[in-house]
């Protein structure tokens, strides 16, 4: 069976605890999460999340219809074979910079179309809001540059779905 990436969304009620029963049911089941967001939606009551996972074709059908018995979930979308729209927010702090160092930072951030939004005199600190892969490559672009001096955070991934088949 082949084990891929997958990509879901869920618009779920806006309760304590609905957070906790999801990954709990993730948990339960022993279904690894690469990726989980979540966010309130333009109806107060309502929140969306997006969740990313690695399964095979019959484990994936078997969450989302856990998914779908769960009391909390109003609707499941499977992102798998539509196409969509999908960003995830990363950070990277570069410190002990020099200022040939700094200069290299602003650099990169313009050729790649990053955002430096903090820095002081020997540390800069780097938005990248791409897809995965690209902030997997800004990563190792900061790594192989500045080595041993990035440290990073990122968010999963959001997604929603394409309007349009240009630019996806």
């Amino acid at each position: 069976m082949e084990v891929k990436k997958r990509w879901i969304s869920l618009y779920v009620e806006n309760q304590i605890g609905v957070l906790a029963k999801i990954s709990g049911m993730f948990a339960g089941k022993s279904y690894n999460l690469d990726s989980l967001t979540v966010g309130e939606t333009q109806d107060p009551t309502i929140s969306r999340m997006t969740i990313g996972l690695t399964s095979d074709d019959i484990t994936f059908e078997q969450i989302k219809k856990q998914l779908n018995r769960n009391v909390v979930v109003i609707k499941v979308i499977d992102f798998s074979e539509i196409p969509i729209h999908k960003k995830e927010l990363l950070y990277i702090k570069v410190s002990s910079c020099s200022e040939k160092d700094r200069a290299e930072i602003f650099r990169i951030a313009q050729a790649f179309g990053l955002e430096i939004i903090d820095y002081n005199k020997s540390t800069v600190l780097v938005q990248c809001v791409k897809t995965e892969d690209k902030n997997n490559d800004m990563i190792a672009l900061f790594n192989d540059t500045f080595i041993n001096r990035i440290e990073t955070v990122r968010g999963g991934s959001v997604a929603i779905e394409a309007i349009s088949t240009h630019d996806r």
